[in-house]
């Protein structure tokens, strides 16, 4: 009985089991969010080069005139 007292008194250990839990809660984190802000990117992405083709398309036109 007095080795199973010593065993849950020994905090040794305790330091890697709150560093797996917070890892484990950032990696989920991280899985949730991404695939929003993927999206939001994408989408960024494509009005970006839109407004840099119409841009393009504008100094030609200057350029030709």
């Amino acid at each position: 009985m007095t080795r199973f007292k010593r065993f849950l008194r020994d905090e040794s250990g305790a330091v890697t089991v709150d560093w797996v839990v917070l890892t484990s809660g950032v990696v989920i984190l991280g899985i949730v969010v991404m695939p929003p802000i993927a999206r939001a990117v994408g989408d960024m992405a494509i009005l970006i080069g839109d407004q840099v083709g119409q841009a393009g398309s504008n100094l030609e036109e200057a350029a030709n005139r």
